[in-house]
């Protein structure tokens, strides 16, 4: 008997995401948020300066806070936690990945705007939370992972608690980096890392008095 005819697969609804359509769209927002601030970026800005329709912004997301959210969020989807041989290497790494990064004037403007109007928005700051701050604590848990693997640190007894350490290490690094560079306004030289790196896996250098 002869094979009985199988369905074709249905189609995908609706016409395939660009994905330089959809860079293009993160980096005008961004573009525009640090031109016009908070209040004076409309999605019809942000689709003029990316080149598309107001249909194809909205089709990929459907409120300013979720556009804005996600356009400071690709910021910091390059950081890579590499093994550089050893946690102290690890560390200098990615804090001056994230350091120049926070360099760029852009990257100041949207991030100072959006914890400017997630401080006013509850909602926006969890979603702040939700898709930029803790998608990068897989930073830490792959630099211990390695340092565990390197043999440099030691199991940990108990998960609960090293779950709060990762928070800890996570809240120590950025928070460092942004309140230089944002809040002071000086440089994350490599000196600097160097010397914060130090204090952090080993405090007992500090030489204050």
């Amino acid at each position: 008997m002869a094979p009985t005819p199988q369905p074709a697969p249905p189609r995908a609804k609706g016409r395939p995401r660009s994905a330089a359509a959809d860079q293009a769209i993160l980096d005008a927002t961004r573009e525009v948020l640090a031109e016009l601030g908070w209040g004076g970026l409309t999605m019809g800005h942000v689709a003029t300066r990316a080149g598309v329709a107001k249909t194809t912004l909205y089709r990929r997301w459907p409120s300013k806070n979720e556009l804005v959210v996600d356009a400071v969020a690709s910021l910091f989807d390059q950081l890579e936690m590499t093994d550089r041989g050893s946690l102290q290497a690890d560390i200098e790494d990615v804090v001056t990945q994230f350091a120049t990064v926070l360099a760029r004037p852009e990257s100041q403007a949207s991030l100072l705007a959006l914890f400017a109007e997630g401080s006013r928005d509850p909602q926006l700051r969890r979603r702040i939370r939700e898709h930029i701050v803790d998608p990068q604590k897989r930073l830490v848990h792959q630099g211990l992972a390695q340092a565990l693997a390197r043999g440099e640190l030691a199991d940990p007894l108990d998960p609960l608690a090293a779950a709060e350490e990762i928070d800890i290490i996570f809240d120590t690094i950025a928070g460092a980096v942004e309140h230089r560079i944002l809040v002071i306004g000086d440089p994350v030289t490599p000196q600097w890392i160097r010397r914060f790196t130090e204090l952090l896996l080993n405090p007992g250098l500090y030489q204050g008095r």
